[in-house]
Parts: structure tokens; C-alpha cells; sequence
């Protein structure tokens, strides 16, 4: 029986669903926002809370912690730099998880997992490639028009 038992299991071994999780917190890390499902947002969350108590901390033991569980030495000191020190007054909480519909394909709650005082900033409106492509071949067909 299970009685007592919280571990969301998500369909995964134990070494498949520590892998996603810790992946799934490095990309909340970098990105500040992630959008997954309801299911794994919940499992992530204690997982990132975790680490943001880590990152409180601050000590070298603290940091080889954060590194063992997440296994990207970048995004470690990410969480120790930036993120921890705008968590320094919060007493826990640090995450929000904000339900989105449900997805096309399969019905899946799906949900936004974000830090509460960390702003988002969206990624910049970059020009596309298929653009500039356009762009390259009138101006290769300008030039052969020239000659």
C-alpha cells in the first residue's frame, strides 16, 4: 500500500523522473517562466523551492548540492547569483503555478510555472531567418538583373 506516499510518479522510473525534473527547473532558472503540464509543474515546484533554499544559503556545500541535483554548473550559479538574493525576504513560496486550459492533442491540464518576485522578461522580438532569406534572394535577383 501506499499510504503516506506523495512522490508523483509521472509515469517514470526514478532515474527518468529526477532527469526531467531537474531539467525542467534548470529551464525555469534560465527562463524565469516554463510551460508544461499541471501534473509536472506540481512535482517541479518542490524541486525549485528546494533549490532556492540552497541558494539562500549561499555556502560552497550548498552550491555542490544544487549542482548534484540539477547537473548544469551554469544555471547553478544562475540560482545562487540572481534568483536567491530577489528570494532573500520570502520565507518560502518563491514559485507559482498559473492553470492554462488544456491541450489540443491529448487534453492535458496544462500550466505556467514561474518565479513570484523574479520579472519575467520576454525574449525579444527577433528578425526570422525565413525574412532575411526572402530578402537575400531579391537582392540576388536584383543583382543578376544588373549585370
Amino acid at each position: 500500500m501506499r499510504h503516506l506516499k506523495r512522490t508523483a510518479k509521472l509515469g517514470r522510473t526514478g532515474e527518468h523522473r529526477n532527469a526531467m525534473l531537474a531539467n525542467l527547473v534548470c529551464s525555469l532558472i534560465r527562463h524565469k517562466r516554463v510551460t508544461t503540464t499541471l501534473a509536472k509543474a506540481r512535482a517541479a515546484r518542490s524541486v525549485a523551492e528546494k533549490m532556492v533554499t540552497l541558494g539562500k544559503g549561499g555556502t560552497l556545500h550548498d552550491r555542490r548540492r544544487a549542482a548534484a541535483r540539477l547537473h548544469q554548473e551554469d544555471v547553478v550559479s544562475i540560482l545562487f547569483n540572481e534568483i536567491a538574493p530577489t528570494q532573500k525576504e520570502r520565507r518560502g513560496g518563491y514559485t507559482r503555478i498559473v492553470k492554462l486550459g488544456q491541450r489540443q492533442g491529448d487534453a492535458a491540464q496544462q500550466a505556467i510555472l514561474e518565479w513570484v518576485d523574479v520579472p519575467y522578461v520576454a525574449p525579444a522580438a527577433e528578425a526570422t531567418d525565413e525574412g532575411e532569406k526572402v530578402k537575400g534572394k531579391d537582392k540576388d535577383k536584383s543583382e543578376a538583373a544588373a549585370k
